[in-house]
Protein backbone atom coordinates (compact mmCIF):
# COMPACT_ATOMS: atom_id res chain seq x y z
CA UNK A 1 0.00 0.00 0.00
CA UNK A 2 1.32 3.45 -0.70
CA UNK A 3 2.38 5.61 1.75
CA UNK A 4 0.46 9.05 1.78
CA UNK A 5 0.46 11.43 4.63
CA UNK A 6 -1.31 14.53 3.72
CA UNK A 7 -4.75 15.05 2.58
CA UNK A 8 -7.41 17.24 1.55
CA UNK A 9 -11.17 16.75 2.37
CA UNK A 10 -14.53 18.79 2.36
CA UNK A 11 -17.30 17.74 5.06
CA UNK A 12 -20.75 18.98 5.41
CA UNK A 13 -22.89 18.78 8.14
CA UNK A 14 -26.96 17.61 8.00
CA UNK A 15 -29.00 20.73 7.57
CA UNK A 16 -31.47 20.63 10.09
CA UNK A 17 -35.02 19.60 8.84
CA UNK A 18 -37.91 22.64 8.67
CA UNK A 19 -40.94 22.65 11.48
CA UNK A 20 -44.33 21.30 10.50
CA UNK A 21 -47.02 23.89 9.80
CA UNK A 22 -50.17 22.12 10.57
CA UNK A 23 -53.21 21.89 12.49
CA UNK A 24 -55.51 19.47 14.34
CA UNK A 25 -58.94 18.50 12.88
CA UNK A 26 -61.47 16.19 13.48
CA UNK A 27 -65.20 15.23 13.97
CA UNK A 28 -65.15 16.09 17.81
CA UNK A 29 -62.64 18.84 17.60
CA UNK A 30 -63.16 21.02 14.85
CA UNK A 31 -60.69 23.85 16.47
CA UNK A 32 -57.87 21.38 17.51
CA UNK A 33 -55.24 24.13 17.62
CA UNK A 34 -51.65 24.10 15.79
CA UNK A 35 -49.88 21.02 16.37
CA UNK A 36 -47.13 21.04 14.10
CA UNK A 37 -43.78 19.20 15.15
CA UNK A 38 -40.03 20.44 14.98
CA UNK A 39 -37.71 18.94 12.38
CA UNK A 40 -34.68 17.05 13.29
CA UNK A 41 -31.31 18.28 14.13
CA UNK A 42 -28.58 17.70 11.75
CA UNK A 43 -26.06 14.72 11.90
CA UNK A 44 -22.41 16.03 12.77
CA UNK A 45 -19.52 15.22 10.91
CA UNK A 46 -16.72 13.33 13.10
CA UNK A 47 -12.98 12.08 12.28
CA UNK A 48 -12.80 8.77 14.83
CA UNK A 49 -8.71 7.50 15.21
CA UNK A 50 -8.18 4.26 14.16
CA UNK A 51 -4.88 1.96 15.14
CA UNK A 52 -6.25 -0.23 12.04
CA UNK A 53 -5.20 2.77 9.39
CA UNK A 54 -1.78 3.70 9.02
CA UNK A 55 -1.95 5.80 6.05
CA UNK A 56 -4.72 8.47 4.20
CA UNK A 57 -4.50 7.32 0.78
CA UNK A 58 -8.06 6.18 1.39
CA UNK A 59 -8.54 9.86 1.09
CA UNK A 60 -7.06 10.55 -2.07
CA UNK A 61 -10.17 8.58 -3.93
CA UNK A 62 -12.80 10.30 -1.47
CA UNK A 63 -13.32 13.85 -0.73
CA UNK A 64 -15.84 14.85 0.05
CA UNK A 65 -18.07 13.63 2.97
CA UNK A 66 -21.86 14.59 4.44
CA UNK A 67 -23.45 13.63 7.35
CA UNK A 68 -27.36 12.97 6.92
CA UNK A 69 -30.04 15.77 7.46
CA UNK A 70 -32.50 15.99 9.56
CA UNK A 71 -36.47 15.20 8.89
CA UNK A 72 -38.78 17.61 8.90
CA UNK A 73 -41.40 18.15 12.12
CA UNK A 74 -45.04 16.42 11.03
CA UNK A 75 -48.13 16.43 11.96
CA UNK A 76 -49.79 15.58 15.33
CA UNK A 77 -46.54 17.02 17.14
CA UNK A 78 -44.55 15.01 15.70
CA UNK A 79 -40.92 15.67 15.72
CA UNK A 80 -38.24 14.76 12.76
CA UNK A 81 -35.52 12.27 13.07
CA UNK A 82 -32.28 14.11 13.63
CA UNK A 83 -29.34 13.13 11.15
CA UNK A 84 -27.05 10.36 12.43
CA UNK A 85 -23.75 12.09 12.64
CA UNK A 86 -20.99 10.52 9.98
CA UNK A 87 -18.25 9.03 11.50
CA UNK A 88 -14.74 9.20 9.55
CA UNK A 89 -11.71 6.84 10.66
CA UNK A 90 -8.17 8.54 10.53
CA UNK A 91 -5.25 6.83 11.51
CA UNK A 92 -3.72 7.41 15.00
CA UNK A 93 -1.22 10.62 15.02
CA UNK A 94 -3.77 12.47 12.50
CA UNK A 95 -3.60 16.17 12.92
CA UNK A 96 -6.40 18.46 11.79
CA UNK A 97 -6.72 21.57 10.54
CA UNK A 98 -8.68 24.29 8.62
CA UNK A 99 -7.38 24.47 4.84
CA UNK A 100 -7.49 27.93 4.59
CA UNK A 101 -5.90 29.31 7.76
CA UNK A 102 -3.88 26.27 9.41
CA UNK A 103 -6.06 26.73 12.67
CA UNK A 104 -5.49 23.90 14.28
CA UNK A 105 -8.50 21.86 15.48
CA UNK A 106 -7.26 19.34 17.04
CA UNK A 107 -5.01 16.01 17.00
CA UNK A 108 -6.29 12.73 17.47
CA UNK A 109 -3.61 10.48 19.56
CA UNK A 110 -5.36 7.85 20.77
CA UNK A 111 -7.39 5.04 19.24
CA UNK A 112 -10.95 5.61 19.38
CA UNK A 113 -10.36 9.52 20.35
CA UNK A 114 -13.31 11.39 18.50
CA UNK A 115 -12.80 15.11 16.90
CA UNK A 116 -15.96 16.92 16.09
CA UNK A 117 -15.07 18.85 12.86
CA UNK A 118 -18.60 20.20 11.81
CA UNK A 119 -21.44 20.82 13.59
CA UNK A 120 -24.89 20.10 12.28
CA UNK A 121 -27.58 22.41 11.53
CA UNK A 122 -30.31 23.34 14.20
CA UNK A 123 -33.87 21.92 14.17
CA UNK A 124 -36.29 24.27 12.20
CA UNK A 125 -39.57 24.75 15.19
CA UNK A 126 -43.24 23.38 14.14
CA UNK A 127 -46.13 26.38 14.69
CA UNK A 128 -47.12 24.79 17.81
CA UNK A 129 -44.33 26.38 18.91
CA UNK A 130 -45.56 29.56 18.83
CA UNK A 131 -49.16 29.25 20.23
CA UNK A 132 -49.32 31.90 23.29
CA UNK A 133 -52.69 33.18 24.61
CA UNK A 134 -53.02 36.10 22.55
CA UNK A 135 -51.83 33.54 19.08
CA UNK A 136 -54.40 30.82 18.75
CA UNK A 137 -54.15 30.13 15.14
CA UNK A 138 -50.15 30.74 14.52
CA UNK A 139 -48.88 30.30 11.13
CA UNK A 140 -45.56 30.57 11.77
CA UNK A 141 -42.80 27.79 11.87
CA UNK A 142 -38.71 28.30 11.33
CA UNK A 143 -36.64 26.30 9.03
CA UNK A 144 -33.76 24.22 9.88
CA UNK A 145 -30.10 25.62 9.25
CA UNK A 146 -27.28 24.48 7.00
CA UNK A 147 -24.79 22.36 8.52
CA UNK A 148 -21.34 23.32 9.07
CA UNK A 149 -19.53 23.39 5.50
CA UNK A 150 -15.60 22.62 6.02
CA UNK A 151 -12.39 22.20 3.86
CA UNK A 152 -10.06 20.43 6.11
CA UNK A 153 -6.06 19.53 5.98
CA UNK A 154 -4.87 15.96 7.19
CA UNK A 155 -1.73 15.18 7.82
CA UNK A 156 -0.81 11.96 9.31
CA UNK A 157 2.37 12.46 12.16
CA UNK A 158 3.52 8.41 12.95
CA UNK A 159 3.75 7.69 16.53
CA UNK A 160 6.85 5.72 17.79
CA UNK A 161 8.75 5.90 20.61
CA UNK A 162 11.94 6.10 19.27
CA UNK A 163 12.85 7.67 15.91
CA UNK A 164 15.85 7.07 13.42
CA UNK A 165 17.21 9.87 11.55
CA UNK A 166 20.65 10.79 9.71
CA UNK A 167 21.86 11.12 5.95
CA UNK A 168 21.10 8.57 3.49
CA UNK A 169 22.72 5.03 4.13
CA UNK A 170 23.55 5.61 7.85
CA UNK A 171 22.10 2.28 7.96
CA UNK A 172 18.67 3.13 9.69
CA UNK A 173 16.64 0.34 7.75
CA UNK A 174 18.99 -1.98 8.50
CA UNK A 175 18.56 -1.23 11.97
CA UNK A 176 15.09 -1.04 12.13
CA UNK A 177 15.23 -5.06 9.88
CA UNK A 178 17.44 -6.32 12.67
CA UNK A 179 15.61 -5.29 15.70
CA UNK A 180 11.96 -5.40 14.42
CA UNK A 181 9.75 -7.32 11.68
CA UNK A 182 9.28 -4.00 9.73
CA UNK A 183 11.07 -4.30 6.18
CA UNK A 184 12.30 -1.73 4.65
CA UNK A 185 14.16 -1.58 1.41
CA UNK A 186 18.30 -1.66 1.61
CA UNK A 187 20.49 -1.02 -0.85
CA UNK A 188 24.02 0.19 -1.68
CA UNK A 189 22.66 3.75 -3.16
CA UNK A 190 20.88 6.89 -1.20
CA UNK A 191 17.13 7.79 -0.90
CA UNK A 192 16.55 3.73 -0.77
CA UNK A 193 13.80 4.24 2.11
CA UNK A 194 11.38 6.71 0.29
CA UNK A 195 9.01 6.70 3.12
CA UNK A 196 8.98 6.29 6.71
CA UNK A 197 8.34 2.40 8.26
CA UNK A 198 7.46 1.54 11.79
CA UNK A 199 8.96 -1.22 13.74
CA UNK A 200 7.71 -2.85 16.80
CA UNK A 201 10.95 -4.40 18.81
CA UNK A 202 9.89 -6.84 21.39
CA UNK A 203 11.87 -7.41 24.12
CA UNK A 204 12.71 -10.72 25.99
CA UNK A 205 10.54 -9.31 29.26
CA UNK A 206 7.62 -9.41 26.98
CA UNK A 207 7.80 -5.57 26.63
CA UNK A 208 8.07 -3.58 23.25
CA UNK A 209 8.30 -0.29 21.92
CA UNK A 210 7.60 1.37 18.61
CA UNK A 211 10.58 2.26 16.12
CA UNK A 212 10.30 4.71 13.29
CA UNK A 213 12.46 4.88 9.95
CA UNK A 214 12.63 8.57 8.34
CA UNK A 215 14.16 8.79 5.08
CA UNK A 216 17.30 10.30 5.12
CA UNK A 217 18.49 13.62 5.48
CA UNK A 218 20.47 15.61 3.40
CA UNK A 219 21.62 19.24 3.16
CA UNK A 220 19.28 22.08 2.45
CA UNK A 221 16.75 19.34 3.38
CA UNK A 222 14.76 22.03 5.76
CA UNK A 223 14.72 24.18 2.70
CA UNK A 224 12.83 20.95 0.71
CA UNK A 225 15.63 19.40 -0.72
CA UNK A 226 15.91 15.33 -0.75
CA UNK A 227 13.27 13.28 0.69
CA UNK A 228 13.83 13.11 4.35
CA UNK A 229 12.15 16.92 5.07
CA UNK A 230 9.22 15.17 4.00
CA UNK A 231 9.23 13.17 6.49
CA UNK A 232 10.53 15.20 9.65
CA UNK A 233 7.59 15.59 11.14
CA UNK A 234 7.25 12.20 12.33
CA UNK A 235 10.18 12.34 14.32
CA UNK A 236 9.07 15.24 16.00
CA UNK A 237 6.21 12.83 17.15
CA UNK A 238 9.14 10.33 18.64
CA UNK A 239 9.77 10.67 22.25
CA UNK A 240 13.62 9.33 21.58
CA UNK A 241 15.62 10.55 18.51
CA UNK A 242 18.71 7.95 17.36
CA UNK A 243 21.27 10.34 15.19
CA UNK A 244 22.62 6.80 12.98
CA UNK A 245 26.47 8.54 11.33
CA UNK A 246 27.91 5.55 9.29
CA UNK A 247 31.43 4.71 10.09
CA UNK A 248 31.20 3.32 6.36
CA UNK A 249 31.93 7.37 5.28
CA UNK A 250 30.26 6.62 1.77
CA UNK A 251 29.73 10.77 1.07
CA UNK A 252 33.53 11.06 2.06
CA UNK A 253 32.31 13.27 5.03
CA UNK A 254 34.60 13.43 8.43
CA UNK A 255 32.00 11.79 11.07
CA UNK A 256 31.57 15.18 12.92
CA UNK A 257 30.68 17.25 9.96
CA UNK A 258 28.23 14.68 8.78
CA UNK A 259 26.86 14.61 11.96
CA UNK A 260 26.49 18.07 12.27
CA UNK A 261 24.43 18.55 8.93
CA UNK A 262 21.86 16.78 10.06
CA UNK A 263 21.38 18.29 13.18
CA UNK A 264 21.51 21.57 11.87
CA UNK A 265 18.64 20.47 9.21
CA UNK A 266 16.44 19.01 11.90
CA UNK A 267 16.91 22.46 14.16
CA UNK A 268 16.53 24.41 11.38
CA UNK A 269 12.78 22.80 10.29
CA UNK A 270 11.74 23.18 13.85
CA UNK A 271 12.82 24.19 17.06
CA UNK A 272 11.26 21.28 19.16
CA UNK A 273 13.87 19.08 18.54
CA UNK A 274 16.33 21.14 20.43
CA UNK A 275 14.47 19.95 23.39
CA UNK A 276 14.56 16.43 22.47
CA UNK A 277 16.34 13.69 23.80
CA UNK A 278 19.10 12.73 21.29
CA UNK A 279 21.55 9.55 21.13
CA UNK A 280 24.20 9.31 18.25
CA UNK A 281 24.66 6.06 17.52
CA UNK A 282 27.28 4.81 15.10
CA UNK A 283 27.11 2.06 12.51
CA UNK A 284 28.87 -0.53 10.04
CA UNK A 285 31.27 -0.92 12.99
CA UNK A 286 32.24 -4.45 10.84
CA UNK A 287 34.01 -2.48 8.18
CA UNK A 288 36.84 -1.10 10.46
CA UNK A 289 38.89 -2.71 13.19
CA UNK A 290 37.24 -2.04 16.73
CA UNK A 291 39.83 0.38 17.67
CA UNK A 292 40.08 2.25 14.65
CA UNK A 293 36.53 2.41 14.74
CA UNK A 294 36.45 3.49 18.55
CA UNK A 295 39.34 6.16 17.68
CA UNK A 296 37.24 7.66 15.26
CA UNK A 297 34.03 8.32 17.32
CA UNK A 298 36.05 9.53 19.77
CA UNK A 299 37.76 12.24 17.54
CA UNK A 300 33.70 13.07 16.20
CA UNK A 301 33.13 13.45 19.75
CA UNK A 302 35.82 15.57 20.58
CA UNK A 303 35.25 18.01 17.67
CA UNK A 304 31.07 17.72 18.38
CA UNK A 305 31.52 18.44 21.85
CA UNK A 306 29.22 15.53 22.79
CA UNK A 307 28.07 15.23 25.93
CA UNK A 308 25.05 12.86 25.55
CA UNK A 309 25.10 8.91 24.99
CA UNK A 310 26.48 7.37 22.05
CA UNK A 311 27.00 3.73 20.95
CA UNK A 312 29.32 1.79 18.30
CA UNK A 313 27.10 -0.78 16.31
CA UNK A 314 26.91 -3.31 13.18
CA UNK A 315 24.01 -5.03 11.94
CA UNK A 316 26.44 -7.29 10.49
CA UNK A 317 28.05 -8.90 13.57
CA UNK A 318 25.78 -7.69 16.35
CA UNK A 319 28.27 -5.38 17.65
CA UNK A 320 26.34 -3.11 20.59
CA UNK A 321 23.03 -3.77 19.58
CA UNK A 322 21.81 -5.60 22.80
CA UNK A 323 23.45 -2.80 25.05
CA UNK A 324 21.69 0.23 22.62
CA UNK A 325 18.04 -1.82 23.11
CA UNK A 326 18.94 -2.64 26.85
CA UNK A 327 19.33 1.04 27.41
CA UNK A 328 16.49 2.23 25.07
CA UNK A 329 14.15 0.07 27.16
CA UNK A 330 15.59 1.18 30.51
CA UNK A 331 15.26 5.13 29.03
CA UNK A 332 11.64 4.68 27.96
CA UNK A 333 10.17 3.17 30.77
CA UNK A 334 11.62 6.06 33.15
CA UNK A 335 10.34 8.36 31.04
CA UNK A 336 6.89 6.85 31.12
CA UNK A 337 6.77 6.52 34.71
CA UNK A 338 7.58 10.29 35.07
CA UNK A 339 4.48 10.98 32.53
CA UNK A 340 2.28 8.87 34.66
CA UNK A 341 3.48 10.51 38.07
CA UNK A 342 2.82 13.86 36.39
CA UNK A 343 -0.88 12.93 35.66
CA UNK A 344 -1.70 11.33 38.91
CA UNK A 345 -2.08 14.45 40.83
CA UNK A 346 -4.87 16.20 42.00
CA UNK A 347 -7.14 18.53 39.57
CA UNK A 348 -6.13 22.03 40.00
Amino acid sequence: MRFVDEAVIRVEAGRGGNGCLSFRRSANLPKGGPDGGDGGDGGDVCLVASSALHTLIDFRYQTHYRAVSGSDGGRQQKTGKSGQSLLIPVPVGTRVTVHSSGLLLGDLLTDGERLRVARGGRRGLGNLRFKTSVNRVPRRTTQGQAGEVILLALELMLMADVGLVGQPNAGKSSLIRKVSSARPKIADYPFTTRRPYLGVVRLNKGESFVMADIPGIIKDAAQGKGLGFQFLKHASRAGLLLHLVSLGAEDGLPLAQSATIVRKEMFAYSAEFSAKEHWLVFTKADLLPLEEAKKRVKEAIRLLDWGGRYYIISTINGTGIESLLNDLHLYLNQANSLEIEVCSGEPV
